[in-house]
């Protein structure tokens, strides 16, 4: 998937755009995860198609500008009836054009060429094209997945879900308390000793024995503390600097802090995310633990991220054939020719008056914080992958490995739960009786997939109509 969208910046300027300003710009709240996409990659591409972008518009602008003083001396030529003079006022915008035919061509042929060699090369992605600057550099690759270990969310998402930026909701459910305070009976008669746990050890040993409980090889399981966007300044290593975005990481002690005590719009909760085939669909699963008194209950929630739309098939559609491609730049640079010329000057403004607009905006903002200590909502409303899918894309394949993924998730944290439990000595009936209930809960997941059940003994079975698919999700916005 990150070879698709670094190609796909090189083809589409808008998205170019929304990419530099989303991974690189200056803000105050925070990036959506990762989510099988290497930022660094992608926000390399992005500046280096917007960098070819900007040099053509400044060439054209230069030849649309000596385009009009040709045409005034033409004009003044002809008034005075100075032949010589009008005629090279008549021939100076035939070569400015065909000036600017061939640099709208070149850089047309240059775009395709980054965006194929990305597509199909085998190098590094990363490698393909110039770092942007160190400091965001290095704030990226602390985002990454592996890394980050804390997502402030909009307050916006309070409501309905602080996993902002996971995709379509898929089911939410409290599983069926569990009784963990009785001991096991030990072999030779007698009651064993319950080994002291809380909810941390619990999230850890479930995250290191998912992936080859499950059978999901490439699982990612990491805990995450999620943060109201308005509170994120309570937490100092989160909002060092209130005039910048929050960080993506922080010390564990917090991390842990926010499992044994949730409060303050700050909760922990383990997160194990599975990237399908080619990234076209991802899954997650979002748990938490809660001991309270004799009881265990996982809080569930499960979520979905389609395939992309089809605005980034156009790498597929390169013509890779000589004379289909001369063929196919020529009829571009043709018919963009006029418009690029005519419109350079009016692209450069229009950016630069952008730039300022949002520089004196978010300036002004930073001088309410530091004087009027205003309150901001650091959190992040999307991720960038959840916002250019389209579940439209999902084919019968991806929404089948969609719900074998949660199911084998599921299976792979009550598995471990009970295996945690007998090292910990505790009497497991009660498990067992919430087993069968947990066991028979359904994932729909979109179009005319029937919802099925895991039965005690892991039978498939059909529970009645076809599933809804996951409620709120289009093709993504236009930028």
């Amino acid at each position: 998937m990150t070879r698709r969208l670094c190609a796909s910046v090189h083809l589409d300027e808008a998205f170019a755009r929304e990419v530099d300003h989303r991974l690189t710009g200056d803000r105050l709240t925070a990036l959506g995860l990762t989510l099988g996409i290497n930022f660094v990659a992608l926000a390399r591409h992005a500046r280096a198609a917007l960098l070819r972008r900007g040099a053509l518009d400044r060439q054209l602008a230069w030849l649309f500008a000596a385009l009009v003083v040709s045409l005034l001396v033409a004009v003044w030529g002809l008034a005075s009836g100075h032949g010589s003079v009008a005629l090279i006022g008549v021939y100076g915008p035939l070569g400015i054009l065909g000036a600017s035919w061939w640099l709208v061509r070149r850089t047309e042929s240059q775009a395709w060429d980054a965006a194929l060699e990305v597509f199909r090369g085998t190098d590094k992605v990363e490698e393909l094209a110039p770092p942007v600057e160190p400091a965001a550099e290095s704030w990226l690759q602390e985002h990454s997945l592996k890394r980050a270990n804390v997502l402030p969310y909009a307050d916006a998402a309070a409501l309905t879900n602080p996993f902002v930026g996971s995709g379509s909701k898929i089911k939410e459910a409290v599983w069926q308390p569990i009784d963990v305070s009785k001991p096991a009976d030990a072999p030779n008669g007698g009651k064993l000793t319950i080994v002291p746990f809380d909810a941390v050890d619990l999230h850890t040993y479930v995250a290191k024995q998912m992936e080859g409980i499950a059978g999901l090889d490439g699982l990612r399981a990491k805990n995450r503390l999620y943060v109201l966007g308005s509170n994120a300044y309570m937490l100092p290593p989160l909002v060092p600097d209130r005039t910048a975005r929050p960080l993506p990481k922080i010390p564990p002690q917090f991390v842990q802090a926010g499992l044994k005590n949730p409060g303050a719009g700050m909760r922990t909760h383990l997160c194990l995310e599975r990237v399908g085939e080619g990234g076209r669909i991802i899954v997650s699963m979002y748990l938490r633990a809660i001991l309270s008194g004799p009881s265990l209950t996982w809080e569930v929630a499960c979520y979905a991220i389609p395939p992309v739309t089809t605005r980034f098939e156009l790498v597929d559609r390169l013509p890779l054939a000589n004379f289909e491609r001369w063929r196919a730049l020529t009829r571009h640079a043709t018919s963009r020719v006029w418009p690029e010329l005519r419109g350079a000057v009016g692209r450069i403004r229009d950016r630069g008056r952008r730039r300022r607009n949002a520089a004196k905006t978010l300036a002004k903002l930073r001088r309410d914080i530091t004087e009027q200590h205003m309150l901001v909502d650091y959190g992040a409303t999307d991720s960038l992958r959840e916002w250019i899918g389209d579940w439209s894309q999902a084919g019968y394949a991806e929404r089948i490995d969609s719900q074998d993924f949660l199911f084998r998730l599921q299976g792979g944290v009550l598995v471990a739960t009970e295996k945690f439990l007998k090292d910990h000595n505790v009497d497991t009936s009660s498990f067992d009786k919430a087993q069968a209930n947990i066991s028979t809960q359904t994932y729909n997941i979109s179009g005319d997939i029937h919802n099925s059940a895991v039965g005690n003994q892991g039978h498939v079975t059909n529970n009645g109509p076809q599933g809804q698919g996951p409620s709120g999700q289009s093709g993504a916005p236009q930028p």
